[in-house]
């Protein structure tokens, strides 16, 4: 094994390193992840806060960016179109937590006018 000069620790390769991810989730492996098309709408009120991290920070998900519109200079809305990845649970949560904070959110399978 190789360790690491600075911080004596094992160096992990890619494959150890999501073992250990799965691990920490008592996951078998990533076929208990699920993923969610999520559009939204953020308000300009919002800009300054970290809504699209939080779904990192607080519910472990993994966020891919498909699309987004932002106004020049932060002005205007802001419009998503993220790719929601994590353990059902988590990722049902997450769409609570946005609903909670008034962010207009469309599902991908749920009949929408806009979009």
């Amino acid at each position: 094994m190789q360790y690491d000069a600075i911080s004596h620790q094992p160096v992990l390769n890619n494959q150890q390193l999501e073992d250990q991810f799965y691990d920490h989730l008592n996951l078998t492996e990533h076929n208990d992840f699920i993923q969610k098309r999520v559009r939204m709408r953020i308000p300009q009120n919002y800009h300054q806060a970290p809504i699209i991290s939080s779904l990192v920070e607080k519910y472990g998900l993994k966020v891919n960016i498909l699309a987004a519109i932002l106004g020049a200079n932060g002005e205007g809305d802001g419009w998503f179109d993220l790719a929601l990845i994590g353990i059902p649970e988590k990722v049902n949560v997450a769409i609570i937590y946005l609903s909670e904070l008034d962010i207009e959110i469309w599902l991908e399978g749920v009949n929408n006018d806009i979009w």
